[in-house]
């Protein structure tokens, strides 16, 4: 299994941020304007097979700060019992999300002094922070990190904030596979539209469907590009019941290389 080094997540950084679906309008004065639905994107970390990778999952809300109100569904939790946030329980946003002189600045609260979630956990918290704001920003400016309105110099005893903490990089970070809808739990109609985005070799996706852990119908869909994150759309004809729908990457090594990434959604078809 290929480990994923730590040091890596923070030196390469993203040549090019991935497009995020479903553009997240960021009012000029959220003390003001009326709130808005928003799909809010809202990374969390999940194990698999490779080592752990932030997946995403949009969070519709209500919302004057889309950047704020994204930190605050952070660490709410995810839907998909897949993920996780390696978050001290209590941890929460002192003060809405501010950006100024290319920098992001959050302010946090109820992270305990001393707290050790793990030299591996502490990258992927501050990862799955940046992430976040970023994502619901539409940015890819560093991120300050405070807590309770002081600046920190570490965080976790492993991670450095004495400096706005970069974005690390996209392919080393994320999952190269996410469906994006239906969402965990979901109860749909068919046909169901899947969505998401991946970053797969020649644009290739295999798909299954699963129900009572049985594979019940298979096939490839495609992205609009091949090697980046780039967006796919499936549908898929279903009885009414209970299914699993799951994506991969295509493996042209012939399982020489890393394992494959996946990701799956439970849903339920009505009809």
């Amino acid at each position: 299994m290929r480990r994923i080094a730590l040091v890596a997540l923070f030196v390469l950084l993203a040549g090019c941020a991935a497009a995020e679906p479903d553009p997240v309008p960021v009012p000029a004065d959220p003390g003001t304007a009326a709130p808005t639905a928003a799909a809010l994107p809202v990374y969390f970390v999940a194990e698999t097979a490779a080592g752990p990778r932030l997946y995403r999952e949009f969070h519709r809300v209500a919302s004057t700060d889309p950047a704020s109100d994204a930190v605050r569904e952070m660490f709410a939790g995810a839907t998909d019992p897949d993920y996780r946030t390696p978050w001290p329980s209590g941890s929460d946003l002192r003060s809405p999300v501010t950006t100024g002189g290319g920098v992001i600045t959050v302010d946090l609260t109820g992270v305990p002094p001393g707290a050790q979630v793990g030299s591996a956990g502490a990258v992927w918290a501050v990862q799955q922070l940046v992430y976040t704001v970023q994502g619901a920003l539409q940015s890819t400016d560093p991120v300050r990190v405070l807590l309770d309105g002081e600046p920190v110099d570490e965080l976790f005893g492993a991670v450095s904030t004495a400096d706005p903490v970069p974005r690390a990089d996209l392919y080393a970070t994320r999952s190269l596979v996410q469906i994006d809808a239906p969402a965990h739990g979901a109860v749909v109609t068919s046909p169901v539209e899947v969505t998401g985005e991946a970053a797969v070799f020649e644009a290739t996706l295999p798909w299954q469907v699963l129900r009572d852990g049985e594979v019940v119908a298979s096939g490839v869909a495609g992205t609009a590009e091949g090697q980046v994150f780039a967006p796919f759309a499936f549908a898929l004809d279903l009885a009414p019941g209970e299914y699993v729908v799951r994506i991969s990457e295509d493996d042209p090594s012939d399982g020489e290389g890393r394992p494959v990434l996946t990701d799956d959604r439970a849903i339920t078809v009505t009809g």
